[in-house]
């Protein structure tokens, strides 16, 4: 895993008072992995809801992995905004292109791909529990 955890994430929004029912452009927090450029916007996150959702930028050529106990306790779903998205969940290929969106199935091994030539922007939304 990299990055900032779901928990950091809540830990460091309450210490800065930011947890509350709208959360201001200005004050989500945005993390980018320095060796792919991944870059990772919380766009919505808070203790007391079952609703997260994060803004993704993944530069061409590059691919990040999740391990499949990432998903144990969530159901997660992928909306393509912009550029090309391959996921591979498991033993499945699924290609996405702007607009597309899946819902992923049991957990399993996750890469997100950009086998592109320009950025590949998407939304992750996932509901714990």
């Amino acid at each position: 895993a990299f990055g900032l955890t779901l928990a950091a994430l809540l830990v460091r929004a309450e210490r800065n008072g930011k947890v509350g029912r709208l959360t201001r452009a200005g004050d989500q927090p945005v993390w980018r992995d320095p060796a792919t450029g991944y870059r990772r916007r919380q766009i919505f996150s808070r203790p007391d809801h079952p609703l997260e959702m994060v803004h993704v930028e993944l530069p061409p050529g590059q691919k990040v992995a999740f391990p499949a106990w990432s998903y144990a306790h969530t159901r997660h779903a992928v909306w393509c905004q912009a550029g090309h998205l391959v996921i591979h969940e498991g033993a499945h290929r699924h290609d996405l292109g702007p607009g597309d969106s899946l819902g992923f199935g049991p957990p399993a091994e996750v890469i997100y791909a950009n086998e592109g030539s320009v950025p590949c922007t998407y939304i992750v939304g996932l509901v714990r529990g």
